[in-house]
């Protein structure tokens, strides 16, 4: 699915508050006229985006996928669309059967501040160095204690996680806008803003990037950088397994060695 985190108050059900799992359910409950419950691959919070959601739900029902789409798509509200829906086997589970996630967080980088799609990145106006914020995220490839880049509350029983990739690209097409992408196989609550805020820091001067290694061995919060506003981020693919074969029971999906999947609170 995608959403515009702007329309919501984040991912999870909430009383009175207008959530995506919120909005979701109340569709899949009017379609089968009775109570469902919708599991998403993890939680995004408010003003945070998503391009590739993923998420499941169990209903006794004789509609297929297509069908099934068609329904919800009526139902929902704007800022929210199914892209895609299918059967899968009873075991799956879109949370843990994820093997990873990519996020991307949209930056735009001039003096003036933007108007039109202010809501779907962070405006930084002061000069950045793209090549020291280069440099600074190939530090944070591989197995790290991210504790540093932890929000409170995260939801966790450990704070190491694996970076398969962190870089910077620009966006073809729309001047000053780049992105800073990063995918791994779990995420610590905001942790991704965290070290966007980080890196901003670093490509305005701010924290050199040879200092990386030591904020993440220092594990503590203060040491990283400001946490970046949650407009600019957006989740951008939830991987399975190779054969992205949603039908293969969870229980069968089993991560490479030495990684475990942990919680995800990202946004």
């Amino acid at each position: 699915m995608e959403y515009d985190g702007s329309c919501f108050h984040g991912w999870q059900c909430q009383p009175k508050i207008k959530t995506v799992q919120g909005e979701l359910e109340k569709a899949l409950s009017t379609i089968a006229n009775t109570p469902v419950t919708v599991h998403g691959s993890g939680r995004t919070d408010a003003g945070v985006h998503a391009l590739a959601q993923v998420a499941h739900f169990d209903m006794n029902t004789r509609m297929n996928g297509p069908a099934m789409k068609k329904a919800l798509n009526c139902l929902l509200p704007a800022g929210l669309v199914i892209h895609h829906c299918m059967e899968t086997g009873p075991a799956f589970h879109a949370r843990f059967a994820a093997r990873a996630k990519t996020y991307r967080y949209r930056i735009l980088n001039r003096p003036l501040r933007p108007v039109l799609g202010r809501d779907y990145l962070w405006h930084v106006w002061q000069p950045l160095d793209r090549k020291a914020m280069d440099d600074a995220a190939a530090y944070l490839v591989g197995t790290h204690d991210f504790k540093s880049f932890e929000a409170a509350g995260s939801p966790r029983s450990h704070t190491v996680r694996t970076l398969y990739s962190a870089f910077f690209a620009d966006e073809p097409g729309i001047p000053d806008v780049f992105a800073f992408e990063v995918t791994g196989n779990g995420f610590l609550r905001y942790m991704v803003r965290n070290l966007a805020g980080t890196l901003i820091l670093v490509g305005r001067g701010k924290i050199k990037s040879e200092a990386i290694p030591q904020i993440l061995e220092g594990k503590k919060r203060e040491l990283a950088g400001v946490t970046a506003p949650p407009q600019g981020l957006f989740l951008k693919a939830v991987h399975y397994d190779l054969c992205n074969d949603f039908r293969k029971p969870a229980m069968e999906i089993k991560p490479p060695p030495g990684i475990g999947l942990g919680g995800d609170g990202a946004g």
